[in-house]
């Protein structure tokens, strides 16, 4: 059961404060998801937990140790990151690029094993129809969903993804949004970056809203998102109410209503 925490933990960069004094802890069985404006930190935030980057002060630690101790091979055993960034300019074929998935283990693993665990994550991912594709000629969404396969592949207790439904049509959005709440329910620590306000509120165990590189609420969506919150946070009129009957939160923009000629 994995844990992972920040604490104190800052980021800078040429002089601007990217993150700053976040105090986060998360346990296996989650899932989290990080909103806020862009230029929050979110992004941020998820690489100083990934152990991508060092905090200028505080700390980040997985499981007491402190991530920059932790060797980089045992730390891809235990968390798989997908970041915003994900092409691959050689041409390889899908199923050679979620296969790269399974090199943390390719000490401990067989060949058996390693060959059914990329076949499961192709087809949750719904690639498997591409595996012989060369991945330099699918679509944005395409190579996407192949980019998240490979970081199920790797299998890990803590997965960290930075947007990944942003170029995904409806269907695949909701069906990584239900993959990864079940690999929550199945005990994996489960920390997105996700703009989609209401996407976030409906799928998420826990909330996590930053702005201007500090967390200003943490917990969950019910408790914690208000209209007045919001309309703060993105300097933008917003308003959250339930919906009735499902008891959903909706959250829209107040605009103003259109006038006659």
């Amino acid at each position: 059961m994995s844990k992972l925490r920040a604490r104190g933990a800052s980021l800078e960069r040429d002089g601007t404060v990217l993150c700053c004094d976040v105090h986060v802890e998360f346990e296996a069985g989650q899932l989290v998801a990080i909103v806020g404006p862009n230029g929050a930190g979110k992004s941020s935030l998820l690489a100083l937990l990934a152990g991508d980057l060092e905090p200028a002060d505080g700390s980040v630690d997985l499981d007491g140790a402190s991530l920059g101790s932790v060797e980089p091979l045992e730390l891809a055993r235990r968390r798989a990151v997908l970041s915003q960034s994900n092409s691959v300019a050689f041409p390889f074929s899908v199923a050679e690029v979620v296969t790269m998935g399974r090199f943390p283990w390719s000490a401990q693993s067989s060949a058996a094993t390693d060959q059914r665990i990329v076949a499961e994550s192709m087809a949750a991912t719904d690639v498997s129809h591409l595996a012989r594709r060369r991945i330099t000629t699918l679509s944005g969404g395409e190579a996407a969903r192949v980019a998240l396969a490979r970081v199920l592949a790797q299998d890990t207790s803590i997965v960290l993804l930075d947007e990944p439904t942003a170029s995904l049509d409806i269907k695949h959005q909701e069906m990584v949004f239900d993959l990864l709440r079940a690999k929550a329910k199945d005990g994996a620590l489960v920390i997105i970056v996700v703009h989609d306000l209401e996407a976030a509120a409906a799928i998420a165990d826990r909330l996590i809203v930053m702005n201007d590189g500090r967390v200003v609420a943490d917990g969950r969506p019910d408790q914690i998102l208000s209209s007045e919150l919001l309309s703060d946070v993105y300097d933008y009129p917003l308003t959250v109410k339930a919906d009735p009957v499902s008891g959903s939160l909706e959250i829209r923009p107040r605009r103003n209503p259109p006038t006659g000629p």
